[in-house]
């Protein structure tokens, strides 16, 4: 077997493993929710369906985050704080990750969101 159809096989079974958000039933779209509590992402990895939103809702007690994608030129700070939410649509395929810019080097807090057809 080929290098490629081996790394197309593994691929394709670690996206088929993953937690799975999109479509409703009768097509209509309701944003998919990931939480942000105790410095984390809940869930940290996620696979949605091409026009996806997906929210991110700060419920923390104290603490300010961001959802930071840099690889698509988001702003470096745009903090929210608990009870404030960020969406994004995300419009083509691909593999996002994201960090909590304040918070990616003291507490780890990275996530990624894997679009599919």
């Amino acid at each position: 077997m080929h290098a490629r159809s081996l790394a197309t096989l593994v691929i394709a079974a670690l996206l088929a493993s993953m937690p799975f958000a999109g479509l409703q039933a009768g097509g209509t779209a309701e944003p998919v929710v990931i939480q942000i509590k105790d410095y984390r992402f809940i869930p940290d990895e996620l696979t949605v369906k091409v026009g996806t939103t997906v929210r991110w809702e700060n419920v923390e007690k104290r603490q300010f985050h961001s959802v930071y994608f840099e690889s698509l030129g988001d702003p470096v700070r745009d903090d929210f704080f608990p009870g404030e939410v960020r969406e994004r649509t995300f419009e083509k395929p691909g593999t996002y990750p994201y960090i909590c810019e304040p918070h990616d080097s003291s507490h780890k807090m990275r996530g990624v969101i894997h679009v599919v057809e």
